[in-house]
């Protein structure tokens, strides 16, 4: 994929899976421009990518509000001429159960992540928009926003909603050239590292560059940010013109594309239902076989 020709901005890039998509997207030409809220960790990864014969410059912000989105979008088009592609990766946690998550908690996470993405996605939208040459929104989903996953309702509550966001974006940016997708990762990250299943193998990658086993790679779709990174860089590339609203999976040696919420079973009667007919009717029928919730364990 050549991409020497376009300008991303990456969100969150000063380390981890933003970091691998900013390197990955600068090896294929991209000027990029590198966000973190660590000037240092920004600093670092644009010296990184300099030194490797790219194109980036850093502008630190936090993510979340209007002036953080139109500062990153107006750095692109002061240092590169334009703006391309916009990747939406910065992201914080705060994991607890519902009954012990605060305000604090829920909104933090929902103003990094949902807010973040939004804002991000808007003020590319306008500049894509008045270029009038198309563009390309790449936002980060996850499997708990798909399925859930507990002690992240912020988090899970975030990430559904990114997705959600990007179905209605790929209807209302068609016309300008617009596409919009969510990634979603599956890779050896802080978060993926408190896994027991997952943390000794990752631990071993980190200190001693133990490759990920197959187990991990094949079985559970499991890899490092670099595994990742190629999807973004095929998504901001001419290849990927006409895929859009689309929910994308990636991970070690698995590529996968998730399904959007749709009906799975219906039934009907004459007049409408009463509950005691949706009671009689429920196992028997609609809920005869009921959806399952939350990721799945890691079957090693």
């Amino acid at each position: 994929m050549i991409l020497s020709n376009k300008v991303a901005v990456v969100t969150g890039s000063g380390r981890g899976l933003g970091l691998a998509y900013a390197k990955a997207l600068a090896a294929a030409g991209a000027a990029v421009v590198v966000n973190d809220v660590d000037a240092d960790a920004a600093r670092a990864a644009v010296k990184e990518i300099e030194a490797a014969g790219g194109r980036a410059v850093a502008e630190v912000a936090a993510v979340g509000t209007t002036d953080a989105a139109e500062a990153l979008v107006r750095r692109a088009v002061d240092s590169f001429g334009r703006l391309d592609v916009m990747v939406t990766n910065a992201g914080v946690l705060r994991d607890k159960v519902l009954w012990k998550m605060s305000d604090e908690d829920f909104d933090t996470v929902v103003r990094v992540h949902l807010r973040g993405t939004f804002t991000c996605a808007r003020a590319a939208a306008e500049r894509m928009r008045e270029q009038g040459e198309g563009g390309r929104i790449i936002v980060a989903g996850s499997p708990a926003g798909q399925r859930g996953n507990f002690g992240q309702t912020n988090y899970a509550a975030a990430k559904a909603g990114i997705a959600a966001m990007v179905r209605t974006w790929s209807m209302e940016l068609a016309r300008a050239d617009i596409t919009a997708n969510a990634i979603i990762p599956v890779a050896a990250t802080a978060m993926t590292k408190t896994i027991p299943a997952f943390a000794p193998h990752v631990e071993a990658l980190e200190q001693s560059g133990t490759p990920l086993p197959d187990t991990l790679r094949k079985g559970e779709g499991f890899g490092t940010p670099e595994d990742v990174a190629p999807l973004v860089v095929f998504l901001a590339s001419d290849a990927a013109a006409g895929i859009t609203g689309q929910c994308i999976g990636i991970g070690g040696d698995k590529l996968a594309l998730w399904s959007h919420p749709q009906e799975i079973s219906v039934a009907y009667a004459d007049g409408g239902w009463s509950a005691d007919a949706i009671a009689a009717a429920w196992p028997v029928s609609v809920g005869r076989t009921p959806e399952t919730v939350g990721i799945p364990a890691p079957g090693i």
